[in-house]
């Protein structure tokens, strides 16, 4: 059975609401809305807890928008194989402050194990494409022709993905848009491409992903191997949802270039795309939408991933999920209001009093950002000498870093403030997926702390509690399930390099 299916398909959708917000083509604006799939009835929100709240969802369907079959060519430029479900294998939800500042797209990893309404426990890309089959099978035996039972059921698998994702993130869904295998590739060959990056060279059959390694551009058959590739890779799915965001930050860019915006027939391109790919609620008022989310077309929209506890866990009758703790993955979606621009609160440590811990009982990992070569090691045995065990050393992998910023999952836990005392009063920075006992020193070119060349003081024995990032793993060393790095810049310099 063909199992590598395209499921990263929402960064589509990212880049087009990101087009629509900048203005574009405004004069045609009656033609493109009326033009728009839409749905009506479905149970949405009204962004009356801060934020606006976008749910953006890619699924399988081998038909456009508006339900028209796919031509072979257009299937066979998908390399999807012939399996067709309703399965909504990419799903993320924006949320948007409502003074429209900035924007954090937050994954849901596919198989992450939820309440269904109706269903109980399962997996979250289920939700959809199994209540729609059962509300089919009502309809069916309620005597309903072929298009109402279509229009009944395909509503009320939405209305259970919806109220899936409100359930898990605690937040109420204010509008969803949706967007097809098709909308993908027509997307990324409108704007000519999107640039990638790799760490190494690929070759996996299962998803067709070949690719050599380092910077290059990707049209859409390609582009959709990239993104879909799951085999072979150190953390599976995660690392999947990790090339999804660097390539949606990608396409975010190229969307917005000028090379885009001030070429009609790229603008043409994007237009015709959106109207045959995507799905959006009836309750769109893509005017006032793009008034506020004006600010974003400076790039001021980030990528991250919920909390999960275990990406191989087991049901007990022997499925593979991934397992997440509602409680705490709903406390990281809150405090995405009114947070800084990288979605978490920072806190800095000038002002508050050094605590007194065992170094004995931190593990730091240290990662460089920044242009010196080699601080990384320097910082992490400044900090061993000073009783703090050695974690994972490495070069970051993230957007870029303007300051140093320790990570750590409490941010006001003794460990944290004492760690980042001892490296000189750097920021802390939330990230929930952190183990306890664990932090994650990221080093820019402001730092002046214990291993640098400036450094002059000396350290006072500190730690934090926080985790080692995801992504930095010591060399030939295979990466543990682990939670996702810090979030994705959309407004960051070239792709950020990925395995």
């Amino acid at each position: 059975m063909f199992t590598g299916r395209p499921r990263q398909f929402a960064a589509a959708i990212a880049a087009a609401l990101v087009l629509i917000a900048t203005g574009v083509g405004w004069r045609t604006y009656d033609s493109f809305a009326s033009s728009l799939a839409s749905v009506e009835g479905l149970n949405l929100g009204n962004g009356t807890d801060g934020a606006l709240d976008i749910l953006l969802v890619g699924t399988d369907s081998r038909t456009d928008a508006h339900g028209n079959p796919l031509s072979q060519r257009e299937l066979d430029a998908l390399r999807a194989g012939e399996e067709v479900a309703n399965n909504t294998d990419t799903i993320i939800l924006i949320r948007v402050p409502n003074d429209g500042s900035s924007a954090t797209a937050i994954s849901i990893p596919r198989d992450t194990y939820v309440e269904v309404p109706d269903i109980g426990m399962s997996k979250i890309n289920a939700a959809y494409g199994a209540t729609k089959e059962l509300a089919r099978l009502e309809a069916v035996e309620s005597g309903e022709d072929e298009a109402a039972v279509e229009e009944t059921s395909t509503k009320a698998g939405r209305d259970a993905l919806i109220e899936s994702v409100a359930d898990l993130t605690g937040v109420t869904v204010d509008h969803y848009a949706e967007v097809g295998l098709l909308g993908f590739v027509l997307l990324t060959d409108a704007v000519g491409g999107v640039d990638v990056c790799l760490n190494a060279p690929v070759d996996e059959p299962m998803s067709g992903a070949r690719f050599t390694a380092g910077e290059q551009t990707l049209q859409g058959s390609d582009a959709l191997s990239f993104v879909r590739q799951r085999h072979d890779l150190p953390r599976g799915d995660l690392d999947r949802i990790v090339r999804q965001q660097v390539f949606m930050a990608s396409l975010v860019q190229k969307v917005l270039s000028a090379k885009t915006l001030s070429n009609p027939s790229k603008v043409g391109q994007l237009t015709a795309a959106v109207q045959r790919s995507v799905v959006l609620d009836s309750d769109w008022d893509i005017v006032q939408l793009a008034t506020q989310m004006q600010d974003l077309a400076g790039g001021a929209v980030q990528f991250s991933t919920i909390p999960v506890q275990d990406i191989n866990a087991m049901t007990d009758y022997g499925e593979s999920v991934v397992q997440v703790d509602p409680d705490e993955v709903r406390e990281y979606v809150a405090g995405l209001v009114g947070a800084d621009y990288d979605g978490s609160e920072t806190t800095t440590t000038s002002d508050t009093p050094t605590p007194d811990i065992d170094p004995s009982t931190v593990t730091v990992n240290v990662s460089n950002a920044g242009s010196v070569s080699g601080l990384a090691s320097e910082v992490s045995l400044a900090m061993s000498s000073e009783g703090y065990v050695e974690g994972m050393v490495g070069n970051y992998e993230g957007g870029t870093m303007s300051s140093t910023t320790l990570y750590a999952a409490d941010p006001d836990s003794d460990e944290a403030l004492a760690v980042a005392a001892a490296l000189g009063d750097v920021d802390i920075d939330y990230d929930p997926n952190l183990p306890s006992g664990t932090v994650e020193v990221v080093l820019a070119d402001d730092y002046t702390g214990p291993g640098s060349s400036s450094y002059s003081g000396s350290s006072s024995g500190s730690t934090s509690d926080t985790t080692t990032q995801s992504d930095v793993v010591p060399a030939g060393e295979s990466a543990t399930p682990a939670p996702a790095a810090p979030p994705i810049d959309a407004g960051s310099d070239g792709p950020r390099c990925v395995n």
